[in-house]
Parts: structure tokens; C-alpha cells; sequence
């Protein structure tokens, strides 16, 4: 098959790799120059995605896949066109801001061919695929939709740095607007990926059909929303835990233990693209949806509640010299996307404190151009909030931060045996928790 795939970012990238490593012809396109020849010379590397530098060189050397920035070369007399272009969601307001998706599916209209497969794999609103993106192709491109092309949407439901891996773990869902798009996609994922055995599904892993694109729409919603309100009721269960000397942490392995219950760690924040992005997405297609946005609201007050307790611990955090440990939204992955450090960062300011951060996965500059002050380790410090739960940060210890009068530990992460004679802020930790000094 000719496989175009829209937008080479770090998901559509391995994707269009997974394609070529199929034995396809895959053309990638992205409207970054930069990308595009850096994906062409695979001159870019990306060490933190498991395998992909390998197979991108190999795929590239041997033509299975070229980048451009044109849509007339990769759209026209494509089998299938995959949309993996970002949808932005506007902090202030949570609603979706379609700019580049508009964007991109018009250009993808201008060049459509005849028997074209356009799979949309960006997390939707429910409805998006039937009632924005058919009549927008159908209208620039002149073509019917079911007749002559066919429109899918098939979310992507991979981590970054494990897309390889989450590609064959998971089933493929697809939800197609006819029954004749339904086949096409079915035959199309069945052909450019391969499944793991799982005997812990209930039908056999592959590519499942749920009928309709609404459906499939909401399926990566309800999967993500999950999350997000388990990790909100977590933390309301960390903040009562700890305020009554109860360990949260040994409370959610035993509840664990009994096949119903299945909560999820709690945290200073939650980050990524993902769990804080779709709820939103999910609020939009039900604006009834009470329990989403107490959950939502819960999970995004956390970095304030959290540095609202040391401030009372400390008294005052005016001239306090602190270091947020951790920039990335989550541990061994270099990505800032609505990462909790930038309202931690913002809470301690508000209070008057000297605030820098330290991150083992990027450089002095790069912090400077997310807006951070870069903190090296050994440098005096008098409060430290753990952010991100690095696994470097699970053997610090208190003589790598000469001064410190309180760890503010986020994640339940660090050794409290290193850290004797400090006072520590542990989320959910009801000895040496929220509340209480150890």
C-alpha cells in the first residue's frame, strides 16, 4: 500500500516507521521544515523512544519512507491517509481549538483521490469525524463520502517512549462512518501491525470494530477521563489520609488486592498530553459530566495545595530559596506538555519564594526556555518540592541539597533514610505526610 501520514511529531513519526517497517510505502508529511529533513537525513535522534533511531535509519535507507512538507506529493493516489495532527485545547477555556486539524484536512481535501481511506487517530470531541471532517472533505474535495472515499477514526493509544511495544499490546479500535469504510480500515491496521497474545482479554487482541465513529470517539475519551478521575479520587483519599495519620499508600495495596478495586497512585500533578487534555475533550461533547470536572479541578489544584501546606510548615516561604525537582510530566520522559512543574513554579513565586528547578533530562539553556531558572545539585537550598519521579531522584538524599529545611516529596518517591533530620511533606504518607513533619 502508499500510506501518507499527516504530522511527524512522536506519535505520527513511529507510526509512519511502523508502516514502512510493514513493507509499505509510507510518505510523511509535516509543515516544520526542519522535521522534514531531519527525518530524511535521519539526522534527528530519539534516544528516549525505544527503537525507533534504528528503524528509522532502516526504513529511510531503504525508500519504505520519505518526509515532505507538501501535500500534493504525499496525498494524491494514497490507499490511506492517517491524521495524527495535534488538537490543541485552550487552557483558559478547555475547548478545542481546531486551527491545525482544519488546516491539515482541507489540504488533505485538495489532493483526495478516489478510494482513499482517511483515518483520523487525534483524540476527538465526540462526533468530530461524522460532523466536521466528512462534510469538510466531501465539500473541497467534490467527492462522497462512502461512495468514493472512506473516513475512520482510529485513536492512537500509545505512551511515548513505549509506542512500539503499546502498538502490539493494545487492540486497534476503529469506528468507521459505512460499512465499506469499516472493512477498509479493518483490512488496513490488520496489514501494517502485528498483536500480542493476551489471555486477559476477553475476545482475541487485534483489530476491534465498535461499530460506529462516535463510539470509538468515545471509547479513547472514557479510557482517559477513567484515569483522570481515579488519579482526583486518589488524591482527595492522599490529602484526608494524611491530614488524619494514615498511610494513603498502604491503604490503596490492600484495597488493590480485591479484583474490583483499582485505584490509581496519587500526585503533585497530572501532566502530558493525555489525562489532563481529554477530560476537556469529554466536558465538551457533555457539559453534564459533574463528576469529570470536580475531578478535573481536584487534580489541577494539587501543585497549590501542596505548596499552600509547606508554606504553613515553614511559616513563610517570602525570600525562600526552593528547587522544583523535575520539569517533565512524568518520570524518564523529556516532555513539559502540561507539566505540573510550571504551576508549582507559579504557587511558590505567588508566595514570594526564589524558585529553581533541576531536571537530569535537560540542559541549563533548555530550562531557560520553558521559563525556568536552572538549580544544580549541591547548590544551598531551603525547600525542595519533588515534581517528577525521575528515578534518579529515588536515591537522593539530603546531602545533595546542603541547606534543606523541608522536602516537599509529591511522587512518595525518595528514601526517608536519607533524608533524617529534614522535615518531610510526603503526599498520602500519614507518618510523615501532608500535615505532618517527619
Amino acid at each position: 500500500m502508499r500510506i501518507a501520514v499527516i504530522a511527524l511529531g512522536k506519535i505520527g513519526l513511529p507510526l509512519a516507521v511502523q508502516f514502512a517497517l510493514a513493507g509499505h510505502d509510507v510518505v510523511g508529511v509535516d509543515v516544520d521544515s526542519a522535521t522534514v529533513e531531519a527525518v530524511n537525513a535521519t539526522s534527528r535522534t530519539y534516544p528516549l523512544e525505544a527503537g525507533l533511531d534504528e528503524a528509522l535509519r532502516e526504513v529511510v535507507a531503504d525508500g519504505r519512507l520519505t518526509a515532505t512538507d507538501d501535500y500534493a506529493v504525499a496525498v494524491p493516489d494514497a490507499d490511506v491517509v492517517v491524521v495524527v495532527v495535534p488538537l490543541v485545547v485552550d487552557e483558559m477555556t478547555g475547548k478545542p481549538d481546531f486551527a491545525w486539524m482544519d488546516d491539515a484536512t482541507r489540504r488533505i481535501a485538495a489532493h483526495l483521490s478516489a478510494g482513499t481511506v482517511v483515518s483520523y487517530e487525534t483524540t476527538l470531541p465526540v462526533g468530530t469525524t461524522r460532523r466536521r471532517w466528512k462534510p469538510m472533505l466531501e465539500e473541497l474535495s467534490g467527492l462522497r463520502e462512502g461512495e468514493d472515499f472512506h473516513v475512520v477514526f482510529s485513536p492512537e493509544r500509545v505512551l511515548t517512549g513505549r509506542v512500539f511495544a503499546d502498538l502490539r499490546r493494545y487492540p486497534k479500535l476503529i469506528g468507521a462512518l459505512s460499512t465499506a469504510g469499516a472493512e477498509r480500515a479493518r483490512a488496513f491496521y490488520e496489514a501494517v501491525l502485528q498483536f500480542d497474545e493476551r489471555a486477559d482479554l476477553a475476545r482475541p487482541n487485534g483489530v476491534w470494530d465498535l461499530g460506529s465513529a462516535e463510539a470509538a470517539e468515545m471509547a479513547k475519551l472514557a479510557e482517559t477521563t477513567y484515569r483522570d478521575v481515579n488519579i482526583g479520587l486518589a488524591n482527595q483519599f492522599a490529602i484526608f489520609a494524611g491530614d488524619h495519620g494514615i498511610d494513603v499508600h498502604r491503604v490503596i495495596e490492600a484495597c488493590n488486592s480485591q479484583v474490583f478495586s483499582h485505584i490509581h497512585r496519587p500526585g503533585i500533578a497530572v501532566g502530558g498530553h493525555c489525562i489532563p487534555v481529554y477530560p476537556r475533550l469529554y466536558l465538551d461533547s457533555d457539559a453534564d459530566a459533574d463528576i469529570v470536572r470536580t475531578a478535573r479541578a481536584y487534580n489541577a489544584s494539587m501543585p497549590e495545595r501542596l505548596v499552600g501546606r509547606a508554606e504553613s510548615m515553614m511559616g513563610s516561604l517570602r525570600d525562600v530559596r526552593t528547587v522544583v525537582l523535575g520539569a517533565s510530566y512524568r518520570g524518564g520522559v523529556k516532555e513539559t506538555a502540561f507539566s505540573g512543574v510550571f504551576p508549582t513554579v507559579d504557587a511558590l513565586r505567588s508566595r514570594g519564594a526564589v524558585v529553581r528547578v533541576h531536571d537530569p533530562l535537560y540542559t541549563d539553556d533548555e530550562l531557560r526556555t520553558l521559563g525556568l531558572e536552572p538549580y544544580t545539585l549541591g547548590q544551598p537550598v531551603d525547600v525542595a518540592v519533588l515534581h517528577t519521579d525521575h528515578a534518579a531522584y529515588r536515591s537522593l538524599g539530603a546531602d545533595d541539597l546542603p541547606g534543606i529545611r523541608l522536602l516537599v516529596d509529591g511522587r512518595n518517591v525518595t528514601d526517608a533514610a536519607r533524608w533524617r533530620g529534614v522535615p518531610r511533606l510526603v503526599l498520602g504518607d500519614g507518618t510523615t505526610g501532608v500535615g505532618a513533619a517527619g
